[in-house]
């Protein structure tokens, strides 16, 4: 069984913004053939969307089908206004709106709900994330609101705080994950969180020049060792590239590459997959 737990059918990993154009009076239904076609030929057949406003998602779901694969979207990810995500999800300004978004998502066919709850990495300075994510005391509303309404949760989160605050109100997956500790990863595995590292987005990044390459590096190992730990520590991990993203190509599979030299075995990514294809 092969899935990746973490794409976006709306980007390229090239420009972004080009990406966006490209469907943003609606789908390109060839574009999408052609994504679908690329992971059929190479064997998967579950793929995980994370979302955008336009319904790319959406419709490579209606399409996929025809090339045996199960996709799941969450349609629109949602996050707080002036936070990190507004260029691909829809924004809400207070837990009343936001609670109105997932009935909206759920009434509209969302397969589960994704969260924004934290930045990026600033991959030029280790340790150090850019823009905001919402207050603390808010991200375990967002989880018990969604959850309320049936919907399983996916985060984007990065730090160990935002990870921490997730996984203890019971977040389903975290995505990406950077700079965990030991109290965050072990509320994870308590709860029965499964970390979507997507190594891809960090390790893809080497050799580009376009960031510091010391503080890539420094990123990526620090990522590699807590995904070590975790699965020590007996934590859930599944593959999932976050494909699309910048230097992430469809299809590039260097995803479980990068996560067997942090020590996983297919047993182990085979039993993350199954928890994810089991909670969304």
């Amino acid at each position: 069984m092969k899935g990746n737990c973490h794409i976006h059918a709306l980007l390229d990993g090239r420009d972004w913004r080009q990406a966006i154009d490209r469907h943003r009076e609606k789908p390109d239904e060839n574009y999408l053939h052609g994504l679908l076609s690329t992971y059929a030929d190479l064997g998967y057949t579950y793929l995980r969307d994370g979302g955008d406003r336009w319904g790319v998602g959406a419709k490579a779901r209606s399409l996929a089908p025809d090339y045996g694969i199960t996709y799941r979207t969450p349609l629109a990810p949602l996050c707080r206004k002036g936070c990190y995500g507004g260029f691909i999800g829809t924004t809400y300004e207070n837990l009343t709106q936001y609670r109105d978004l997932v009935v909206k998502n759920r009434e509209m066919g969302a397969d589960f709900i994704k969260i924004m709850i934290s930045g990026l990495m600033d991959f030029d300075r280790f340790g150090v994330l850019m823009q905001k994510g919402p207050e603390l005391g808010e991200i375990p509303e967002l989880v018990h609101i969604a959850q309320e309404e049936g919907m399983a949760v996916m985060a984007h989160g990065n730090g160990a705080d935002a990870v921490l605050a997730a996984a203890r109100a019971g977040a389903d997956s975290i995505e990406h994950g950077a700079y965990l500790n030991e109290e965050a990863l072990h509320a994870m595995k308590e709860s029965g969180t499964v970390w979507v590292p997507t190594l891809s987005t960090i390790g893809n990044l080497r050799g580009k020049g376009r960031f510091q390459e010391a503080a890539v590096e420094a990123i990526l190992q620090s990522a590699m060792e807590n995904v070590r730990y975790f699965l020590k520590i007996g934590g859930k991990i599944a593959p999932g590239d976050d494909a699309g993203a910048w230097a992430v190509p469809h299809g590039c599979q260097t995803e479980e590459t990068l996560l067997y030299q942090s020590g996983a075995t297919e047993a182990d990514l085979q039993a993350g997959l199954v928890a994810i294809m089991e909670k969304f």
